[in-house]
């Protein structure tokens, strides 16, 4: 299906997940990066109010932008719905959302690629708690999260899982990966091949890159360029573009890694097809440094925006 030709642009934000906030944010900046660049641009917060939602979008407009973050906004789900209503919509499709959502099943597919990743396994509640699931350190997080929602570090000496924070099932557990946290954005057309931007090394001023230190000002440093070997960072530019394409990605993704410095081994921890949108968001900064203004990056995802 080719880019839309109009300039309206419904920009969906909020949702149900545990990410709302952080789609509000990213929602209300894209839509106002759009208008800049001359786009007649409007917001829509998205609640589990489905009837509400299809209301909003009438007047039919030429695209969607898709802001949300988490469940039902990056899983295939609006997605699903966006393809039934024939609406050309940014970021990735159906099918990729929902690998990249589901990890162990992402998993698979990096496997199969040939790309690096942590040993682990799906666990139930259950089981995690019974005792430790495999040698310390370890992590324990949703299989089906974002932004690092729910993710528990077991490190040797100290308390088990915490009960309060599992669900009851389909968790992922996963050998804990020293080292530096990189991440790598990725611009990806349809029929065309997909451009890794940069690689940035994230550098929590305490702790391990989790929810907090992703959205709270001041608690993580980016670095960007990473400061690693030139090997380094170009096998992880060259991992997330094969990692978008394996998971058949378009627009753009963010692929996020560990790179254990002592074994020299970068590992792939999973594809974000709805990274973070503010001015301030991990690939609008890379989008940046490669001289892509923010006007300029969301128009491209509204040009290139399509239906599956």
């Amino acid at each position: 299906m080719s880019a839309p030709n109009g300039n309206r642009v419904a920009v969906l934000m909020g949702g149900i997940s545990a990410e709302r906030e952080v789609s509000l944010e990213s929602g209300r900046q894209c839509a106002d990066a759009l208008r800049e660049a001359g786009y007649d641009a409007f917001e829509v917060d998205v609640t589990a109010d489905v009837s509400a939602l299809l209301a909003s979008l009438q007047p039919r407009p030429d695209a969607v932008f898709n802001a949300l973050h988490g469940r039902f906004g990056e899983d295939g789900n609006i997605q699903g719905l966006l393809n039934l209503l024939g609406l050309p919509y940014t970021h990735s499709g159906l099918l990729a959302s929902a690998l990249a959502m589901d990890k162990a099943a992402a998993r698979a597919i990096f496997e199969k690629e040939g790309l690096r990743v942590a040993k682990g396994r799906l666990a139930n509640r259950e089981e995690i708690l019974a005792g430790d699931i495999m040698a310390r350190p370890y992590v324990v997080k949703p299989n089906n999260e974002g932004s690092s929602v729910g993710v528990q570090i077991i490190e040797d000496g100290a308390n088990g899982p915490d009960p309060k924070s599992l669900p009851a099932d389909d968790l992922l557990v996963e050998e804990f990966i020293p080292g530096r946290e990189l991440t790598v954005a990725v611009m990806g057309a349809p029929g065309e091949e997909p451009r890794p931007l940069a690689v940035t090394e994230l550098r929590p001023t305490k702790g391990f890159y989790d929810y907090e230190a992703k959205y709270t000002d001041g608690v993580t440093e980016h670095l960007v360029p990473a400061p690693v070997s030139e090997g380094v960072s170009a096998q992880a530019m060259a991992w997330a573009a094969q990692a978008h394409s394996a998971l058949y990605c378009r627009g753009v993704t963010r692929a996020d890694f560990r790179y254990d410095d002592d074994r020299d081994a970068l590992v792939i921890l999973e594809v974000n097809t709805q990274p973070g949108m503010t001015r301030l968001s991990l690939v609008p900064e890379q989008a940046t440094h490669c001289g892509i203004a923010f006007p300029e990056l969301v128009s491209w995802m509204v040009e290139t925006a399509q239906c599956d």
